[in-house]
């Protein structure tokens, strides 16, 4: 990093300090803003460079540099393939920085600059000098920082007219004391699944990894916020019926507990089955949440594996790598997605079957304060169940997730974009909509429902982007508007 761009990063280190003396803290992030800053840009420097999927040696010593780590490539490779750092979860954490910074040009009335805008040209500028380190441009790396720029740079200006609205109506957002953000916060629209790592875990570190801050997440939802949440979701009409009839029977169940009437024990383990892209893990983070308003689980936290993270290649270890797991779950919901993979192969050096023995186990043991939730596709998790005698009858409630419509993922479209302050223009809105019928009238073994959905809009926000840049005056009309131009020759795999 070029010496005038290390001075800018000191000058942001400065000013985070400063503004936490000022009161202006992150929403939800139980950790300093300096710390958080230097977390947000390395992930942003993570995922540049895994945007064409190769991590080169010359990009983890930039970042070492740059943040004055020691990170080595075996760990960064770990670290994004294991967070998988997406384009809506490296979004949410740029904005969790961006936003205090707008915050603070609000509350100082800019008396230092616009402090928000220099921090997007020190990520313009920054990403640039990554991209063109090793003399040539990367066309994946460079679309995918032009899309999440323009994002970063849609929100902040659609954040400012929000306070001037205010202003305009002698509205004193100061008082009562500044909110962390007065406009809807751009979360994973409903019916949208996350990205694989959950909230909770997503910046988690590894056992090995060295001392990077990690942020942590607030929980100050009510239940019926909670159950709202669940019921707003799109589609999935038949799983919201039938979890509201369970969370219906644990009110009921907790009410005879609390009056002292005999009950009958009610199984919280679950079979999720369904395609890729359904919510499933959506769902899942949900119920932890519902879990824990209802009393039932004492954190309500989820923990996201697959079999990579229950199975170890060595005589010994995969039961004390499940146990580990399962201890890091107590309190929560440990989410086993493709939980088939476990028991798929049944040879004699394969160690799948130590780890369901040692879940079972588990399961039995944390009776009280434990939950377990197996996903996958539906034939493939019946084979699951039927793999060991203990599995179905602790999992005897089955959940299935429909593939979502043509018009559910033209609504999930509308709920991503809106939420990231974009508008459809007329033809554009019919050319997608059209995509979305024929994509699932192809009946494609490739089909991810809401992981298209997620694919399709990242791919018309970098048509979008390169469509301004060819532009001479830009208005802001036009940068949050996606034409038919941007979606009309989309394809996905």
């Amino acid at each position: 990093m070029s010496r005038s761009r290390n001075d800018t990063l000191q000058y942001i280190y400065t000013l985070c300090t400063e503004y936490e003396r000022q009161g202006l803290q992150l929403k939800g992030k139980n950790m300093p803003l300096r710390d958080y800053a230097q977390f947000a840009i390395m992930k942003f420097m993570l995922y540049i460079a895994d945007s064409d999927r190769v991590i080169m040696d010359y990009e983890v010593d930039i970042i070492n540099s740059c943040l004055g780590f020691n990170l080595t490539r075996e760990y960064v490779t770990g670290f994004v393939r294991e967070h998988r750092i997406s384009a809506d979860a490296i979004f949410e954490t740029m904005l969790s920085l961006m936003t205090v910074f707008i915050n603070a040009d609000i509350q100082n009335e800019a008396e230092n600059g616009s402090t928000s805008l220099m921090l997007l040209e020190f990520l313009d500028e920054l990403g640039l000098e990554f991209i063109t380190y090793d003399g040539k441009y990367d066309d994946r790396q460079t679309k995918a920082m032009a899309a999440l720029m323009l994002r970063l740079k849609n929100y902040r200006s659609a954040y400012l007219r929000t306070w001037r609205g205010l202003a305009k109506n002698k509205i004193d957002p100061f008082k009562p004391p500044l909110p962390d953000n007065p406009i809807e916060r751009m979360e994973t629209p409903a019916g949208v699944p996350e990205s694989r790592q959950s909230g909770e875990n997503e910046e988690e570190k590894s056992e090995e990894a060295p001392a990077v801050p990690q942020p942590e997440e607030e929980d100050n939802e009510t239940l019926e916020e909670v159950l709202q949440k669940l019921n707003d979701l799109i589609g999935l009409e038949k799983v919201k019926e039938d979890l509201n009839s369970l969370i219906n029977l644990l009110k009921v169940h907790k009410l005879r507990a609390d009056r002292g009437l005999p009950q009958s024990s009610v199984s919280l383990h679950m079979v999720f089955s369904g395609n890729p892209g359904t919510g499933k893990t959506t769902v899942a983070r949900l119920m932890g949440k519902i879990y824990r308003k209802l009393g039932i689980l004492s954190k309500g936290h989820l923990t996201e594996v697959d079999r990579s993270g229950l199975v170890s290649g060595y005589v010994g270890q995969t039961a004390i790598k499940t146990k580990k797991v399962c201890d890091a779950a107590l309190g929560g919901v440990l989410f086993i997605d493709e939980a088939y993979a476990l028991t798929a192969n049944t040879g004699s050096n394969d160690f799948g079957v130590e780890a369901v023995n040692t879940l079972l186990k588990a399961m039995e043991d944390n009776r009280e304060d434990f939950v377990v939730i197996v996903a996958g596709y539906p034939e493939l998790m019946d084979q699951f169940l039927d793999s060991n005698p203990g599995l179905r009858s602790r999992f005897n409630k089955q959940i299935l997730f429909e593939d979502y419509t043509a018009d559910e993922l033209m609504d999930i479209f509308c709920s991503i974009s809106g939420k990231a302050f974009f508008e459809l223009t007329e033809d554009a809105r019919e050319c997608i909509h059209a995509f979305w019928e024929h994509r699932v009238a192809q009946h494609l073994p490739t089909f991810a429902n809401g992981r298209d959905v997620r694919n399709y809009f990242e791919k018309a926000l970098t048509n979008q982007a390169n469509r301004i840049a060819t532009m001479v005056d830009v208005t802001d009309k036009d940068l949050v508007t996606i034409t038919k131009e941007d979606v009309e020759n989309i394809e996905l795999y």
